[in-house]
């Protein structure tokens, strides 16, 4: 299995999980056409692309991909506020259900965003095991068994904003806003803490705010702090080595 990282940011959200045989597309936050250029316009090897909620970011390149025949897998609000709910490929996923995409089996199960219906996913494959996939939510009350790779949201650092707030470079609804629908670095390292890390290869750490975040930095107490692989997604990026074990 390899993860290619098409966007990882405000300006778009987008993740291929390409196995052997077909490709999982995560979010579809970048123009349809981009898309399909990274996916080398053969579409017939894609299983389906999940969604977590509606914001343009992660649902810019819905309808194309609807028109290009893929099956698209959101929570019913999400569909609704997308736009989406009608037609026979949009699929609904309920918290707490499993699906099959393909060879690869999904769970969803509910974030603190501010969103219609957000939902992470649980995704598995022979390949890469069981992957967590947490975006746009200040906290998750779950833990989770059995993980074998990780993309958790890192958008910001509180210390961080509160001085660009005390400069005047930071609006403090824009703070309040952040606290209230993305993950901390801190929150971010507080989850990694309370799950059991043993069986994890990798930990990607997802959605970095630009202005906000300091990549190294994140990298550096991440990896200090769980004696892991860790990556910043940055668009562009291919990790090779995205299996269920290191070997």
């Amino acid at each position: 299995m390899n993860l290619q990282i098409l966007g990882s940011s405000s300006a778009g959200n987008c993740y291929l999980f390409n196995s052997e045989r077909e490709t999982l597309v995560v979010e579809c936050g970048l123009r349809f056409p981009l898309i399909k250029q990274a996916l080398n316009f053969d579409l017939s090897r894609v299983a389906g692309c999940i969604v977590t909620h509606e914001h343009k970011d992660h649902s810019k390149g819905v309808d194309g991909a609807i028109e290009a025949g893929i099956d698209i897998y959101a929570t019913s609000g999400t569909h609704v506020a997308m736009g989406t709910e009608k037609g026979h490929r949009s699929k609904i996923v309920q918290a707490g259900k499993q699906y099959q995409v393909g060879e690869f089996r999904i769970m969803s199960f509910d974030v603190k965003h501010d969103a219609a219906e957000p939902v992470g996913y649980l995704i598995h494959h022979q390949e890469c095991g069981t992957v967590l996939f947490l975006t746009d939510s200040y906290y998750t009350e779950y833990t989770f068994r059995g993980l074998n790779n990780i993309l958790v949201e890192a958008n910001y650092c509180e210390r961080l904003i509160d001085r660009l707030v005390s400069e005047g470079k930071l609006e403090d609804f824009r703070r309040r806003r952040l606290l209230t629908s993305h993950m901390s670095i801190q929150t971010c390292r507080d989850m990694l803490a309370a799950n059991d890390l043993s069986a994890v290869n990798n930990i990607v750490l997802i959605h970095l705010s630009d202005g906000n975040s300091e990549a190294d930095r994140f990298k550096r107490e991440v990896e200090q702090q769980t004696g892991k692989t860790v990556h910043i997604a940055d668009a562009g990026l291919i990790i090779e080595n995205f299996d269920k074990t290191p070997f």
